[in-house]
């Protein structure tokens, strides 16, 4: 148990510092990282995935917190287009949580070594450009923006994470300024995590085979560790993120990611 809970402590300052600096949820990093510790635990195959995935969301709840806490500070985060986007989340990332209940432990795993590939690919291809200023804003109505965060919620709920791989890309296409956009997807990982979180405990709520200290598919002692880093470092990572460039950081993350989706595709 302690080996399990100082390797989550590492996984929280990674998952921190990718929350605050880059807008990710840390799902990308956490996820993975505990479908290997689980495996290794030796916790019910077909379970295993799940288990990463709801205990991923569990953690975001702290993460998202601390970092728009931050970028709420610094005038970031736009309060309007969270809420419009909230509403949608809320209902795709609990409905997000039993779609992935009903899928195969190997299927979720492998789709989520694609996930992190594409992401990979995107984050090694693409700059963080900000929008040309002589171009207006183009970010849809209330409606709009609903139906886009049921599909972000739905999406970051099969694959844990907290939507800023999702959110950004949407904003920046919104031709909001990145600042804003690292923002508000931060803001919007908070519902994607309560949300899905509730989602996975209900779903696994009659699973027999959990390991002690679970709670449906969530599995606390991991959550634990992982927040106790994750909080203060997604707060540090935040600040840094609004003086900093962080095109270095995304490449080299990018390659680390790719090989990590590759591997699990592969089993």
């Amino acid at each position: 148990m302690w080996e399990l809970f100082l390797i989550c402590l590492g996984v929280g300052v990674g998952a921190g510092l990718l929350a605050g600096a880059l807008g990710l949820g840390g799902g990308v990093v956490i996820v993975p990282a505990l479908i290997f510790l689980f495996h290794g635990l030796g916790f019910p195959a077909d379970l295993v995935a799940k288990m990463a995935v709801a205990t991923s969301l569990s953690t975001i709840m702290i993460t998202s917190i601390s970092a728009v806490r931050t970028h709420h500070k610094a005038g970031f985060v736009r309060w309007p287009v969270v809420l419009r986007l909230g509403v949608g989340i809320v209902l795709g990332a609990f409905a997000g949580a039993f779609i992935a209940d009903a899928m195969k432990g190997e299927l979720l795993t492998r789709l989520f070594g694609l996930f992190a590939m594409v992401i990979a690919l995107q984050m090694a291809l693409t700059g963080r450009k900000a929008p040309d200023g002589n171009l207006p804003e183009r970010v849809p109505g209330a409606v709009g923006l609903g139906v886009a965060g049921v599909l972000i919620g739905t999406g970051s709920a099969i694959f844990g994470i907290g939507g800023g791989s999702l959110t950004v890309p949407f904003l920046s296409w919104c031709r909001l300024k990145m600042q804003e956009a690292v923002a508000i997807a931060s803001a919007c990982g908070l519902p994607i995590a309560i949300a899905g979180t509730l989602g996975f405990a209900v779903a696994g709520w009659q699973e027999t085979r959990l390991p002690e200290g679970a709670l449906g598919y969530v599995f606390l002692p991991a959550t634990a560790g992982i927040v106790l880093t994750s909080f203060p470092f997604a707060r540090l990572a935040a600040r840094l993120s609004h003086r900093l460039p962080s095109a270095m950081l995304k490449k080299v993350f990018a390659v680390v990611l790719f090989v990590i989706g590759l591997r699990l595709v592969l089993g």
